[in-house]
């Protein structure tokens, strides 16, 4: 059976991460910067780049991996490596409209191993989630 631990900010079992955020911006100009280089870089980390279904990212830390889903406005979901030859685990980033002005985002990690650094990575991702929210 997983462990469970949940905060304000994130929650998490060994084989699952989940984030969410609160963006004070309606959900097209949060997708609008998700769509540039800053916002990608905000996401994937400098040098990630977002594409369709099938693009493959690698940002200058040695994360890399494809795109699986592309749902404007709505999701993307790519396959995310540590480094190379690191087992492939799924980032989901979902976005909602929170109201006319403010948008929900999460990411949900899983497919982790029992080697994952669960902590290092509700850090990462509350990071990336910050450097959006800075960038909208």
């Amino acid at each position: 059976m997983s462990e469970l631990a949940m905060s304000e900010a994130a929650g998490e079992t060994k084989d699952t991460v989940v984030v969410r955020r609160q963006v004070s911006q309606p959900l097209k100009d949060v997708w609008k910067v998700l769509m540039t280089d800053d916002g990608a870089e905000a996401l994937l980390g400098p040098g990630g780049r977002l594409g369709g279904k099938g693009h493959r990212w690698q940002a200058q830390d040695g994360t890399h991996g494809v795109t699986r889903s592309f749902h404007p406005l709505q999701q993307i979901r790519f396959s995310w490596h540590k480094q190379e030859g690191a087992p492939a685990t799924l980032v989901d980033l979902h976005l909602r409209e929170s109201d006319s002005d403010s948008t929900e985002l999460e990411i949900v990690h899983d497919h982790l191993d029992e080697t994952a650094d669960v902590d290092w990575l509700v850090s990462h991702w509350e990071s990336a989630l910050d450097r959006i929210t800075e960038a909208a």
